[in-house]
């Protein structure tokens, strides 16, 4: 009866002491933390793609709004143009205010960038301002 109970145990040692099934359970920690670290590197794109929008446009708002005979509504209405044509799947709420004095104008635009990482509560913020002077005609002067 013990030479039979001996190669069992032999058996049961080498099935406890092999390495079956690592490669399972190294899977199971590699490839969630591989496509975390994708994600992440997608929504990164995602957002300098988003603020790439916001500045430009801001850059066509500003253009639009200090023209000689531009306005800040004219600045708003190429903006909204601008985010209906390039961003409205990017920009998530834009929110465009245009300012323009007797000499600069103004244009900030603010918005959060889609997400690709379902998280409750996390957003990107994206926003951009640019300023200039206001366009005005100078008559030349005749020095003699």
């Amino acid at each position: 009866m013990r030479l039979f109970l001996a190669p069992r145990r032999t058996r049961f040692r080498r099935l406890l002491s092999g390495d079956r099934g690592a490669g399972a359970a190294e899977m199971v920690i590699a490839v969630p933390l591989l496509m975390l670290l994708i994600l992440l590197i997608v929504q990164f794109a995602v957002w300098e793609h988003a603020s790439q929008i916001a500045h430009a446009t801001a850059s066509e708002a500003l253009a639009a709004a200090r023209v000689q005979g531009g306005s800040a509504a004219a600045g708003q209405q190429r903006a909204g143009q601008v985010i209906s044509q390039i961003g409205g799947s990017v920009l998530v709420a834009p929110q465009v205010s245009v300012s323009r004095t007797g000499t600069t104008v103004t244009v900030r635009v603010t918005a959060t960038a889609e997400t690709v990482i379902p998280i409750p509560g996390l957003k990107f913020p994206v926003s951009a301002t640019v300023s200039g002077p206001v366009e005005r005609f100078v008559p030349a002067t005749s020095g003699g």
